[in-house]
């Protein structure tokens, strides 16, 4: 029940950040002079998906009512929200639970022997909690030692916003930032019952500024593929392309991958780090 409510809380949240980033104008709505609301007013909204304004109210309240997948579409078509922001949509309001990971799977010593079988590509084993649990030498020369790290600096949104030496080494720190903080949002709305991403959340609200200012904007991603660009102390530059498989018998794990870019002859930079 608990778990239920926490997360009509979120389909709640997140409905308003989504109908505050609309403007009346990109639908041909009057723009009052006066008006207080940020982006559009729920009756606007209600409105515009052709729904009863206290039925939507009652939505947006995170109250329990029943929701079609017509009206989910079509709510989602107004709100403008892109794919895997549909699918958040759908997981909140359906209520679907995420998959139970088992105990079958790869283990432990199989997952490392894939890693180490990208070479120089720096490869990343990550959780659903986002810690990094196995990575490969390269990654470790790129991105800094990981064994020597705690479990929480292991986190992969932790040391992005604790760790002054990857402030140092994202050349785009904030990108990287907001990007974390999406993609810890999509797991912590999906996992409402672990009290784990809660304390994470807390302590990270307590800790950085930053974090306390772009959570509340409820921004999602379930996966990143962006480029990244990170300023090595012994190399320099090194662009890559970031690549996630998630493992189809354990889908709760991802393998990250980093192919190196053309951009500042990454290839040879990385090769010569792996040399030394």
């Amino acid at each position: 029940m608990r778990e239920r409510v926490e997360r009509r809380a979120q389909l709640a949240d997140f409905l308003r950040t989504r109908r505050a980033r609309l403007r009346p104008e990109q639908f041909d709505l009057p723009a009052y002079p006066r008006r207080r609301t940020i982006g559009l007013r729920r009756e606007e909204l209600a409105q515009l998906v052709g729904v009863g304004i206290s039925w939507y109210t009652w939505l947006e309240q995170g109250r329990e009512i029943q929701v079609s997948d017509h009206i989910l579409s079509r709510l989602a078509d107004i709100l403008q929200l892109n794919e895997q922001e549909r699918s958040h949509l759908f997981l909140l309001a359906r209520d679907i639970r995420p998959y139970e990971q088992g105990n079958e799977g790869l283990s432990q010593h199989a997952y490392q022997t894939i890693l180490d079988g990208w070479g120089v590509y720096p490869a990343l084993l990550v959780d659903r909690h986002l810690n990094v649990v196995e990575w490969n030498e390269s990654a470790n020369r790129v991105f800094g030692e990981f064994a020597s790290r705690s479990e929480r600096e292991r986190n992969a949104v932790w040391s992005t916003f604790m760790d002054p030496s990857q402030r140092e080494r994202l050349v785009h720190w904030e990108h990287a930032a907001r990007r974390s903080i999406a993609l810890l949002r999509a797991r912590s709305d999906r996992y409402t019952n672990e009290t784990w991403f809660g304390e994470l959340i807390t302590d990270l609200q307590q800790a950085s500024p930053e974090f306390r200012a772009w959570w509340p904007e409820h921004d999602i991603l379930f996966t990143c593929h962006d480029q990244n660009e990170i300023k090595h102390p012994l190399v320099g530059s090194l662009v890559f392309q970031g690549t996630t498989l998630v493992v189809p018998e354990q889908p709760d794990l991802q393998i990250v991958v980093h192919t190196p870019l053309p951009q500042g002859d990454t290839m040879s930079r990385l090769e010569l780090l792996m040399s030394n």
